[in-house]
């Protein structure tokens, strides 16, 4: 059984390889913080600006489209600006961890990958690194959360063999 159950609603993502894309950005996402992949559970939107507009406006209050949307299953983060999130409750036996859901859109993805002149998997495969932190408790809200989650992302994409994601171009 895969770790990331994928849901495209827009065929551009299908051109990308986004399932086996995102199940790699996953498994790396939670094995580099020591979650075994097979005993857990993501859903992931692949949608288009429409659809996550709807959802920003709808979830966050802010019009527009955005990259990437993520919605824990567990309110994991830390109270402390820089501190560890909460371990997730492990599931019961025979049952999958289920660790929330993702939802990430065609065009900005597109549109920023041009921007930042890097390929757009390398540039998703950020943004699906991104969405597990935020499913784990991570945030870039506070300063000392911010380099915590940033830092993560860049040792995670290392793994990857993806370059520092907040070097020369930006996020």
């Amino acid at each position: 059984m895969p770790l990331v159950d994928t849901l495209s609603e827009d065929a551009r993502w299908d051109a990308l390889g986004l399932p086996d894309l995102a199940e790699s950005a996953a498994r790396a996402t939670l094995d580099h913080l020591g979650l075994p992949p097979e005993t857990c559970e993501i859903a992931l939107l692949a949608c288009d600006d429409a659809r996550i507009a709807d959802l920003n406006a709808e979830f966050r209050d802010k019009p527009g489209p955005t990259n990437v949307l993520s919605w824990p299953a567990e309110e994991l983060a830390p109270d402390a600006d820089g501190g560890a999130p909460i371990q997730p409750t492990p599931p019961l036996p025979g049952m999958a961890l289920e660790l929330g859901d993702i939802a990430i859109a065609y065009d900005t993805c597109a549109r920023e990958a041009a921007e930042q002149a890097k390929p757009l998997a390398d540039h998703v495969t950020h943004l699906v690194v991104h969405g597990c932190l935020h499913l784990l408790g991570y945030d870039h809200i506070r300063p000392k959360d911010a380099a915590r989650m940033e830092g993560l992302e860049v040792e995670i994409l290392a793994k990857l063999g993806l370059p520092d994601p907040y070097g020369e171009h930006g996020a």
